[in-house]
């Protein structure tokens, strides 16, 4: 068979680091790689399988409706968009630019990042809340005085405690309260907040009107999908104001190879649960400690939770060395090898090991090009 990659002179990684788009998010299973091929190889009506892939998602994920996008910031994008048509009475399509510009998103300044752009890239007013550290904490009252005439929705990012958003905001079931009695919908930004697989209808049992993840990330479907499950009311806004309808939409297809593989996956992440992954992280975790620990200078210690706060351990590998900033030496020669292999810096002197996005064999790989680097280190040194 033709390796794409050989003959396109792309390096494969290994990836160390965790379900991060710039290497690929993860890998799909064989099943839903092969839902995909069999779904490319016949045409079909897109909206009755939208409405059919729809239909069996919300019930996957114990929802009134869902709706499958072109990943998680293009679901932000269409979402915030239909937060906006149900309060002006119609469909996004036909709102002006100033009927749009007019509408305000409120969010909390310590959950401003760049993925925001999706929601500001639509011309509407972001009114910012509190402060993005704990100087002065979070009230009921900031968020209740923020809501006026034009507000259009509340977006709040999900963190579980330990990941890298900065605190300086309510719990989120305050957030609805305040909402709630705003007639507000709350659009709760979850895209890498899976596991635990019970964050698929959390959110929404909780009150909020709809929860975006990552099709790419932990639920291994395809990279270009994103699942937005919520409230009736606003995911049937969504399904008119995204692909394959006229106006934003259209720019964000979604094939009917995207449509069945992000379906398959999230049967399979629904049936298999969370508790076989965590302890095979947590066997990797220790092996690499096992190993490691003492070589040459290395320390390892066990992380928890990972950078999305996610129930995940990683190792935490540290090196002792002479030159300056030996986890920066230690990343350049990790992606030099051939594979390459892909982790990232806990600090100066330290690097991370995330086992959620490695195989059988891999983990053996890591350590043994981490060994080798650290002699290179050592002997340095000497």
């Amino acid at each position: 068979m033709d390796d794409i990659y050989e003959r396109l002179g792309v390096k494969r990684l290994i990836n160390a680091a965790g379900t991060y788009t710039v290497v690929g998010g993860s890998r799909m299973s064989e099943r839903t790689l092969e839902a995909m091929r069999s779904a490319a190889g016949s045409f079909v009506d897109i909206r009755e399988l939208q409405r059919a892939v729809h239909k069996r998602l919300a019930e996957l994920t114990k929802n009134e409706a869902a709706c499958v996008t072109t990943g998680a910031a293009a679901g932000i994008y269409v979402t915030i968009a239909s937060c906006v048509a149900e309060k002006l009475g119609k469909p996004f399509a036909c709102l002006s630019k100033d009927e749009v510009e007019k509408c305000e998103v409120i969010i909390y300044r310590a959950h401003r990042n760049p993925y925001d752009w999706a929601a500001r890239q639509l011309g509407v007013k972001l009114v910012e809340v509190g402060y993005p550290n704990e100087i002065q904490p979070a009230a009921a009252k900031d968020l209740e005085h923020a809501v006026g005439e034009h507000s259009a929705a509340i977006f709040y990012v999900a963190q579980s405690k330990g990941g890298w958003t900065a605190p300086g905001a309510l719990d989120l079931e305050s957030v609805i309260s305040v909402a709630k009695g705003a007639n507000l919908p709350v659009v709760v930004d979850a895209a890498a907040q899976l596991p635990p697989v019970e964050n698929l209808w959390n959110f929404t049992d909780m009150g909020a009107a709809a929860a975006i993840f990552s099709g790419g990330k932990d639920l291994r479907g395809p990279q270009a999908s994103g699942l937005v499950v919520g409230k009736r009311f606003l995911i049937e806004r969504i399904v008119e104001t995204n692909f394959p309808n006229y106006g934003i939409g259209r720019m964000l297809k979604v094939g009917r190879e995207e449509l069945v593989g992000l379906l398959v996956a999230v049967e399979e992440y629904v049936s298999m649960g969370n508790s076989c992954k965590r302890e095979w992280c947590e066997k990797q975790v220790k092996r690499i400690s096992d190993v490691l620990t003492g070589f040459c200078g290395i320390s390892v210690e066990r992380s928890f939770p990972n950078e999305a706060g996610q129930p995940i351990p990683r190792a935490l590998v540290r090196f002792s060395s002479v030159i300056d900033e030996p986890a920066k030496r230690v990343l350049e020669e990790l992606m030099r090898g051939d594979p390459g292999i892909f982790a990232m810096a806990a600090s100066d002197d330290a690097i991370f090991i995330n086992p959620m996005t490695l195989e059988e064999g891999e983990v053996e790989v890591v350590i043994k090009r981490l060994k080798d680097i650290a002699l290179q280190l050592n002997n340095f040194k000497r």
